[in-house]
């Protein structure tokens, strides 16, 4: 689609029109020392005057001397616990005097409405799609929450420190998926408005429930302009180009040594990454052993027992856990679903307890392949 943007002078008509639509609202908002992703009650719950300072391993909170929302880079959570639920109940079973009814559990889940999501993360919700219902194999769970889903992406003004989304080209301006595309535009002597790109006729029909004013020729190419100059102050760089056979020719690079001295195989990367998807399945009952249920949990390549089969582990070492979750994200995820697992977002880095930058790993790997 291509109307007219539009501009936003406030973000109350916009949260107004979604609930009346009936959507649930999330976005970012600060709790407990962080910007984490939560259920609105308002456009005033949103993190106006907030930054954050990233460096490998840490994550502070600031107070800017603006009343900007979006001037934040991503936090410890994306959006894909709310599409890819940490637990799901698969079935659930009680005896009877025939033996056992199943009861499959039937997705009902709510009309998101996601607020804010970053260019980045919208290349993560794509990857996930591709993953969880683009194949033979489909989460139904996944599908009925991702297809009521309304999504506003915001483009990238202000990355952070740790941010890569450049190199992996998915950021910092929104690519395609969105429902409504924002940029915001903040004055000293004013508060933030928003240039709004319109992608789909459902962007379209909440924003002609939403008083706004078509933006002037100079605000979009201000907003254009300012997308643009982000693109030049990212924290971090990955060499994208050659990155699946990088990680096929060192499979027993000595980096891999070095890094596992360092890892502490906590599997933190893996939760906050936006597109790791593995899961488990576990079965339970009571003590009467009359109910039961299966269970589909998130799990991690970095847990001991994640590669367990009869006779051992597959992968008993830190070295060989975290080979293998860098090779898949950057390499033979390319061989199963046809593009990278890894979208730029630094997560990863800014979440590791001790500040392993996967991108200086693939410097390394790179520097020393011959």
């Amino acid at each position: 689609m291509t109307p007219e943007n539009r501009e936003l002078r406030t973000l109350a008509p916009l949260y107004d029109a979604l609930r009346r639509a009936g959507y649930t609202v999330v976005g970012p908002t600060v709790r407990d020392g962080a910007i984490v992703l939560d259920e609105l009650s308002s456009a005033d719950d949103l993190p106006y005057g907030w930054g954050v300072t990233l460096r490998p391993g840490g994550y502070r909170l600031h107070r800017r001397g603006d009343g900007a929302a979006f001037a934040h880079t991503a936090g410890p959570q994306s959006w894909k616990p709310f599409l890819h639920r940490p637990r799901v109940k698969l079935w659930d079973a009680d005896r009877t005097g025939e033996g056992f009814e199943v009861r499959d559990q039937a997705p009902d889940p709510p009309r998101y409405a996601f607020l804010g999501v970053r260019p980045c993360d919208l290349r993560a919700i794509a990857v996930q799609d591709r993953v969880l219902m683009g194949g033979r194999d489909v989460d139904p769970d996944y599908r009925a929450r991702r297809q009521g889903a309304f999504i506003i992406a915001v483009n990238c003004t202000e990355p952070g420190e740790t941010c890569f989304c450049v190199s992996m080209g998915t950021g910092p301006e929104a690519g395609p998926g969105y429902d409504l595309a924002f940029t915001e535009l903040v004055d000293d002597d004013d508060g933030p408005r928003y240039v709004v790109d319109i992608g789909t006729e459902a962007g379209a029909a909440v924003m002609a429930d939403v008083p706004s004013g078509a933006a002037a020729g100079a605000e979009v190419e201000r907003a254009r302009a300012e997308v643009r100059a982000a693109a030049d102050r990212m924290g971090r760089e990955m060499p994208a180009l050659g990155l699946r056979d990088l990680m096929a020719e060192n499979l027993d690079s000595p980096r891999w040594d070095d890094v596992a001295e360092r890892c502490l195989s906590c599997g933190n990367c893996t939760m906050v990454c936006p597109t790791c998807f593995c899961t488990k399945v576990t079965d339970t009952t009571d003590l009467t052993g009359d109910h039961a249920e299966r269970w589909q949990l998130w799990d991690s390549c970095f847990d001991l027992d994640f590669s367990h089969l009869h006779g051992g582990n597959v992968r008993a070492s830190a070295k060989s856990r975290y080979r293998q979750w860098l090779t898949h994200k950057l390499g033979t995820w390319h061989d199963q679903f046809g593009s990278s697992g890894c979208v730029g977002c630094g997560r990863c880095v800014v979440w590791c307890p001790v500040g392993i930058d996967l991108t200086a790993e693939v410097a390394a790997l790179r520097a020393e392949s011959p």
